[in-house]
C-alpha cells in the first residue's frame, strides 16, 4: 500500500517529499500557500491530480492565517492565494480546477457576509475550506477507483501493458489514474506483465512507478525510454497506458515528455494507446493542442541526475516537461465517467455535459 501523499491535521499539511523515493518516505511541513507552491515548484510535490489536492489545502492554510477583517479583505487575499498556487506549474489543470474552486467559495463567503466580520465568522469560513479541499481529495480517490476499473475491461487477457511517467497512486490521492487502470487490470487476473519508462530527465519511472508496481505485486520490468519501440515491436505490448495533465477540447493531450513518440511508436505497430485521467483534467477553453502552455524547466534538471553531473559544464540543454499527443493518435481517454472513443470534441462535449 502506497503511504499517504498528503496528511492535513491542525493547519498543517504534511507533503510527501517525492524527490527522496524510492530510498525514504519524508515529509515536508507546509503552513502556508506559499510553502504548498514552492513544493510544487520543486517537484518535491508533483502528479497532476495530486498538485490539485494540495492546492485546495494550501488555499485552507492561507486564509487560517487571514485576520478578521472585510469582505474585501478577504476577497483580495483569496484571488492573491489561488494566483500564487496556480503560477507553480503552468501545464496541470487540476491545479487551476482546485484553486478556482477553492477561490470560488471564499467569494461566496464574501458575498454572504457583506460587513466586517469576527472571529467566529473567520472559524465557519476556515472550516468551509477545509471541508471543500477534503470533497476535492475524495472525489480524486473515487475518480481514480472508476478510472481503473473503466481501463480494465478495456485490457486482453494476458495484457503486456507499458505505461510513461507516474500516474499511480503517488500522483493522486487514490489508486491512479494509468497505474490504476494496470492494477485494477491485474486483480481482474487480465494483466501478464508491465513495463514502465524510466521517464528522462526526473526518472519518475524508474524512481516511482516501479516502485508502485512492485509494491502491488504486478510482475514489471523497467525501461529506458529509448527501448520502448523495440520492447512493443518483441515483447507482445498490447496496451499503452498513460496519465495527462491538460486535455484540450477536442482530445489532443498534454503529458510528461516522451508521451507523444511513444503515441507514435504505439500507431506504427498497432497497439491501442489509452489516455487515463479524471473529467477535470479536461480544459474545455484549450479548443485544442496548441493552446496549452508547456512548462519549460531548468536545464540542470537535464544535465544533472541525483546531484551528478552527466555531461560537460556550460552544455547547452533543453527541458519541455511536457508534450502534446495528437487526439487522432489516442485509442480512448479513460475517465471516471466512462470511456471516450473516438476522441473527438463531440465525445468529449458529450461526456461532460
Amino acid at each position: 500500500m502506497t503511504p499517504p501523499r498528503l496528511i492535513y491535521r491542525n493547519g498543517t499539511l504534511r507533503i510527501m517529499d517525492q524527490r527522496l523515493l524510492p530510498d525514504r518516505v519524508a515529509y515536508i511541513p507546509a503552513r502556508t500557500a506559499a510553502a504548498v507552491a514552492k513544493a510544487t515548484k520543486d517537484m518535491a510535490l508533483r502528479g497532476a491530480p495530486l498538485i490539485g489536492c494540495a492546492a485546495a489545502f494550501g488555499f485552507a492554510l492561507e486564509l487560517r492565517r487571514l485576520r478578521p477583517g472585510t469582505p474585501a479583505a478577504l476577497r483580495a487575499a483569496a484571488r492573491r492565494t489561488a494566483e500564487l498556487l496556480k503560477a507553480a506549474r503552468p501545464t496541470a489543470v487540476a491545479l487551476f480546477y482546485a484553486a478556482d474552486r477553492m477561490l470560488a467559495r471564499a467569494l461566496e463567503f464574501a458575498d454572504a457576509h457583506p460587513r466586517p466580520f469576527g472571529p467566529a465568522e473567520k472559524r465557519r469560513l476556515v472550516s468551509l475550506l477545509e471541508k471543500e479541499a477534503r470533497l476535492i481529495t475524495a472525489e480524486d480517490a473515487r475518480a481514480c477507483l472508476d478510472i481503473g476499473r473503466h481501463g480494465a475491461r478495456l485490457l486482453p487477457k494476458n495484457c503486456v501493458i507499458m505505461t510513461h511517467c507516474n500516474a499511480g497512486a503517488l500522483a493522486t490521492m487514490g489508486i491512479g489514474t494509468a497505474v490504476g487502470v494496470i492494477t485494477e487490470g491485474r486483480r481482474a487476473g487480465k494483466v501478464k506483465r508491465a513495463y514502465a519508462c524510466e521517464t528522462r530527465p526526473y526518472l519518475q519511472g524508474a524512481r516511482l512507478t516501479v516502485w508502485e508496481l512492485m509494491r502491488e505485486k504486478v510482475p514489471s520490468e523497467l525501461i529506458t525510454d529509448n527501448m520502448a519501440a523495440h520492447i512493443i515491436k518483441t515483447c507482445g505490448v498490447n496496451a499503452i497506458v498513460v496519465g495527462a495533465d491538460r486535455i484540450a477540447a477536442n482530445g489532443d493531450t498534454a503529458n510528461k515528455v516522451g508521451t507523444y513518440g511513444l503515441a507514435i511508436i504505439a500507431r506504427h505497430h498497432g497497439v491501442p494507446f489509452y489516455v487515463a485521467a479524471p473529467t477535470p483534467t479536461v480544459d474545455m477553453e484549450a479548443r485544442s493542442g496548441d493552446a496549452i502552455e508547456i512548462e519549460e524547466r531548468s536545464c540542470g534538471e537535464v544535465v544533472v541526475v541525483k546531484g551528478r553531473r552527466i555531461a560537460p559544464r556550460k552544455v547547452r540543454a533543453r527541458h519541455p516537461a511536457f508534450d502534446v499527443t495528437p487526439a487522432g493518435l489516442i485509442t480512448a481517454l479513460i475517465t471516471e465517467r466512462g470511456v471516450i472513443s473516438p476522441v473527438n470534441v463531440r465525445n468529449i462535449g458529450a461526456r461532460l455535459a
